[in-house]
């Protein structure tokens, strides 16, 4: 339980230990409180619950194998299998799209007897969640703590992000081609009974999460009425909510805020920063991941229009650069013992990606 425990939340270990050793520089106080973005955490909260809601019912699952089923090659299915994951991480989070989805990957490739593809179309899918995400600001973590910290207006965030996700569009694109157009039939026995009730409610519920996330109402009583509805209609919501990536968002705050309070560091961090933004923000990324690195970097740079996009493309490359990746790499495990062929093709494509969004911002910004 333990091994499995530490294994499942290494970054929020790494979290921990960094804001407690950071606590011995500069002993708690009443500044602490400053640290935490509480709009973050409570919209986060809020859209993780109403999520994790929705997959009780299956709804994406139901929604995902309607539209799989209806494709006939394995390059239209292999279509369908990353642009659903792309488009659904920017209502689910690059996270939970891919622990909805790489089931019906594999559920796909697995009936029709072409499990030869499966490395290559996980990759995409992991790709796809990672950059389809980017467009809005509850896509991903990071772009909902950027987004509030930063108090960027919703058209100056999409007018950031349209480039890059169009860019990463034309990429995944033409990835899709490399799958030959092979005949393949998916036979669906699994059946979900659809509840339309539950569906509407929890529809409404995401609603008010997303008008949180937009200021547009205020976001305390959105998370109390979606917090609300959820214990009266699914209590076992609750018990599905990522609240590991919760705690290591309060630990970032607590490691990234004392740092910041330490000369020495704000000086060495803030000049790097100021020399290219982009490209050191991506490096982070490959190193502590993108959600640690936007806690972080937030308090030495005002630059967020470089830094948000470095998190999110930095979000591709190593196999720590995001959490999704470990969860893409995990399902590839559970179905395949190939796992160093699936993380040499890992690296070779998502290496790819990232140089060419790389020099492809640094003419946009």
């Amino acid at each position: 339980m333990l091994l499995k425990f530490l294994k499942n939340n290494v970054v929020l270990i790494v979290a921990v230990i960094a804001a407690a050793a950071s606590c011995f520089i500069i002993p708690p106080d009443a500044e602490y409180f400053k640290y935490f973005d509480w709009r973050t955490l409570a919209c986060l909260f809020g859209t993780l619950l109403v999520v994790c809601a929705l997959s009780d019912i299956h709804f994406f699952e139901i929604l995902a194998r309607k539209i799989v089923t209806k494709f006939k090659n394995m390059r239209n299915i292999t279509f369908a299998l990353v642009f659903i994951t792309y488009f659904g991480s920017m209502i689910l989070a690059n996270d939970m799209a891919l622990i909805t989805f790489l089931p019906l990957g594999y559920f796909a490739l697995s009936r029709t007897g072409k499990k030869k593809y499966m490395a290559y179309i996980f990759i995409l899918q992991n790709i796809a969640a990672n950059l389809g995400g980017m467009l809005t600001p509850f896509g991903n973590p990071q772009n909902l703590f950027l987004y509030s910290y930063f108090d960027i207006p919703t058209i100056e965030f999409l007018r950031i992000m349209a480039p890059p996700f169009c860019a990463a569009l034309v990429l995944i694109v033409l990835c899709c081609f490399f799958i030959k157009p092979e005949p393949a039939e998916i036979i669906d026995d699994v059946y979900y009974k659809t509840d339309k009730k539950k569906i509407a409610v929890y529809l409404i519920l995401f609603a008010l999460s997303i008008l949180s996330v937009f200021r547009i109402f205020p976001y305390y009583y959105g998370i109390a009425a979606v917090a609300l509805g959820i214990i009266i209609s699914d209590r076992r919501a609750y018990k599905s909510v990522n609240y590991g990536l919760l705690f290591t968002f309060c630990a970032f705050f607590v490691f990234s805020g004392n740092l910041s309070r330490v000369s020495a560091v704000h000086e060495f961090v803030a000049s790097l920063l100021t020399k290219n933004t982009l490209l050191v923000t991506v490096l982070s990324c490959q190193i502590i991941s993108n959600v640690p690195t936007a806690t972080l970097l937030s308090r030495f740079t005002s630059n967020y229009p470089a830094l948000l996009v470095g998190v999110n493309i930095g979000g591709i490359g190593t196999l720590v650069a995001s959490l999704a990746s470990l969860i893409t790499f995990n399902e590839y495990r559970k179905h395949s013992g190939k796992p160093l062929k699936y993380l040499g093709l890992f690296s070779l494509v998502n290496f790819s990606f990232l140089i060419i969004l790389i020099a492809f911002e640094t003419l946009v910004l």
